[in-house]
């Protein structure tokens, strides 16, 4: 299948989270592999004709009907034409693209999910593929960041899992913002911050990092300290995506690119890898 040519989808729905995002679910071919065969982590371009295309990482799981749940922030000259999309426009896809996050490597061992600002979107696709597997992995421990409590995605549905005991949540936000009435228990703190309250088993735990690469180093210097070996945390980069296919170059760490190589790695895959973690 040729996946230098956009693959026709059509805009199902659309709904605003915060102020600048939204949630688009697109359906198409349910037998293409861009909506049937992705991994959490992984991402497609998604083009609007006659405008251009942009990469974005799945939010969702694959389901059999086809359909894709996307999390768009619409600050760019692709995406913000679909903040006033409806359904029945249509747009094209191309994916799936790039390596995500081990499910595999997970089996049996407890989970810590750290997600920054839009970061919560393709951790949000993980922790959906491991509720759905839930006998894969022990405990899922979910530690979210964003600017102020306005900006905290799909707030709803983590708090929901949260009190079914399904996951254990911690939320910080850089601000109280202008919703006073946040959410329960959260810290107006960093995200790294909230690393000095965990309580971890380093024999038996993974780590999944996706969001501002920013805060990357304090967080991979929080989870050695609580004693997880590097081949244990797998950090995404999908911020450095942009062809998709690795013409470009614009992705490139070192000698890797990681939509061909990631965005998902491990941090032992990147050891040595100048400007990987910054």
């Amino acid at each position: 299948m040729n996946n230098n040519v956009p693959f026709p989808a059509v805009v199902s729905a659309i709904r605003p989270l915060t102020v600048e995002t939204s949630l688009i679910t697109l359906d198409t071919d349910p037998h293409h592999p861009v909506a049937a065969s992705f991994l959490p982590g992984q991402f497609l371009e998604l083009s609007l004709p006659g405008v251009g295309e942009f990469p974005v990482s799945y939010c969702g799981f694959p389901s059999v009907d086809g359909s894709i749940e996307l999390c768009i922030r619409h600050v760019g000259h692709v995406t913000t034409p679909l903040q006033t999309a409806a359904p029945g426009d249509g747009v094209g896809v191309r994916g799936p693209f790039g390596h995500g996050f081990p499910l595999s490597a997970y089996s049996g061992l407890d989970l810590l999910l750290i997600a920054g600002g839009l970061g919560m979107a393709p951790l949000r696709s993980l922790l959906l593929a491991l509720l759905k597997q839930r006998g894969l992995c022990g405990r899922l421990t979910l530690l979210y960041g964003a600017r102020e409590t306005g900006a905290l995605l799909f707030l709803d549905e983590l708090l929901e899992m949260q009190k079914r005991g399904v996951i254990e949540l911690q939320l910080t936000v850089d601000r109280p913002g202008y919703c006073l009435n946040g959410p329960p228990d959260c810290r107006v703190a960093m995200l790294p911050d909230l690393m000095d309250q965990l309580d971890v088993d380093p024999g038996r735990t993974c780590a999944a990092i996706c969001g501002p690469p920013v805060v990357y180093p304090l967080l991979v210097s929080g989870l050695r300290l609580l004693g997880l070996t590097d081949n244990r945390i797998h950090l995404s980069l999908e911020r450095r995506m942009k062809c998709g296919v690795g013409r470009c170059g614009h992705c490139a760490v070192g000698t890797r690119l990681c939509c061909a190589d990631g965005p998902v790695f491990s941090l032992a895959e990147l050891a040595g890898t100048e400007g990987a973690i910054v």
